[in-house]
C-alpha cells in the first residue's frame, strides 16, 4: 500500500472504532513513541504495542466521544489530528488533543509518534 492508502485505512478504522484492525497496518518491528515522561515512552515491536493498547483500553471507564481528522501525507510520513474525551479508572475525565505522526515503509506503519500535552493526563 502507498502511504496515502495506509493513512486512509488507518483513519477509517479509527473513525469506526476498529482499533484492533488498525494494528494490522503496523509492521511486526514497529516502534511507538509517546511524550517524554509518559510510562512506556518507547515501545518496540507489534506484540508489545498491542499489549500497551490493551492496557490503555482497559484503563478507560467511559468514552464521551472524540474525533479523527483528515490525514496529511508528505512522502513516507503522514499525520492525523485526534481528540479523545474519556474517563480513566481512578484518574477521572480527560480531554486530550494530539497529533499522531506515522512513518510508512514497505506498505506498513513502522513508527508511530504521538504529540500531546501530558499535563492533561495528570503528569
Amino acid at each position: 500500500m502507498t502511504t496515502q492508502e495506509v493513512a486512509n485505512q488507518l483513519v477509517s478504522f479509527c473513525r469506526e472504532g476498529k482499533y484492533q484492525e488498525a494494528y494490522r497496518l503496523y509492521a511486526d518491528d514497529a516502534v511507538s513513541v509517546e511524550m517524554p515522561g509518559v510510562p512506556n515512552e518507547i515501545t518496540q515491536g507489534l506484540d508489545n504495542i498491542l499489549k500497551g493498547f490493551e492496557t490503555w483500553a482497559n484503563s478507560i471507564e467511559e468514552s464521551h466521544g472524540g474525533s479523527v481528522g483528515e490525514p496529511i501525507v508528505a512522502g513516507n510520513h503522514f499525520t492525523v489530528p485526534m481528540m479523545s474525551d474519556v474517563t480513566f479508572k481512578g484518574m477521572g475525565r480527560c480531554k486530550m488533543e494530539e497529533l499522531c505522526v506515522y512513518e510508512v515503509g514497505n506498505g506498513k506503519i513502522k513508527k508511530a509518534s504521538f504529540f500531546y500535552d501530558p499535563s492533561v493526563l495528570g503528569m
